[in-house]
C-alpha cells in the first residue's frame, strides 16, 4: 500500500484534486489553507467563456449557478460556494469547465492535461517517498550489523 504523500509546507495529505506545486523537490499545495482551489487556468476559462451561463449545481439545494451568483472566498479566486446553503461548490465548477461546450476543445484538453500532470507527479512523488523510506530502513539495518560485528570482533577484556 504506498504511504500518503504529505504537503511539504501543511503537512496536510495531498490528494490528486488538489492544486499542487513543486516545491524544491518535493510537492506542496498552492494554497494550504484551501488545497482545492481552481487554478488559475481554469479561473480565467471561467471568467472568459463562462459568464453567460450555469457552472455549477448545490445538490443541497437543487439549484444551479452562475458564476456571479455564487459566493467566492473574499480576495480568493478559485473557491466558489452556495449562495443558499454556503456548501463548497468547486468541484462542481471544475466539472462544469472539464464539459463545457463553450470553452474550445483544446483548452479543456489543456486542463485535464494539467490535472492529470498533477496525478502523475503525486503518484511519482508519492513512488520516491516510498522508495527512500525503504533505503533509509536497508542503512538502519546496515548499520545495525555493523554495529553488532563491530562488537563481536572486539578484544573481550577479563
Amino acid at each position: 500500500m504506498p504511504s500518503e504523500l504529505k504537503c511539504r509546507r501543511c503537512l496536510q495529505v495531498l490528494s490528486p484534486d488538489d492544486a499542487v506545486e513543486s516545491d524544491g523537490y518535493r510537492v506542496a499545495h498552492v494554497d494550504c489553507s484551501r488545497p482545492r482551489i481552481l487554478s488559475p487556468e481554469e479561473h480565467v476559462f471561467l471568467l472568459v467563456y463562462c459568464w453567460d451561463h450555469g457552472v455549477a449545481e448545490c445538490a443541497a439545494c437543487a439549484q444551479s449557478f452562475r458564476q456571479q451568483e455564487l459566493i467566492a472566498e473574499p480576495l480568493s479566486t478559485g473557491t466558489y460556494f452556495c449562495l443558499h446553503c454556503r456548501r463548497d461548490l468547486t468541484e462542481s465548477v471544475r466539472a462544469h469547465l472539464l464539459a463545457c461546450s463553450t470553452i474550445p476543445e483544446q483548452l479543456r484538453q489543456r486542463v485535464r492535461a494539467a490535472r492529470e500532470a498533477t496525478q502523475k507527479l503525486l503518484k511519482r512523488s508519492r513512488e520516491l517517498s516510498d522508495r527512500a523510506d525503504v533505503l533509509r530502513r536497508e542503512i538502519e539495518a546496515a548499520r545495525a550489523e555493523l554495529n553488532a560485528t563491530r562488537e563481536r570482533a572486539r578484544p573481550k577484556v577479563h
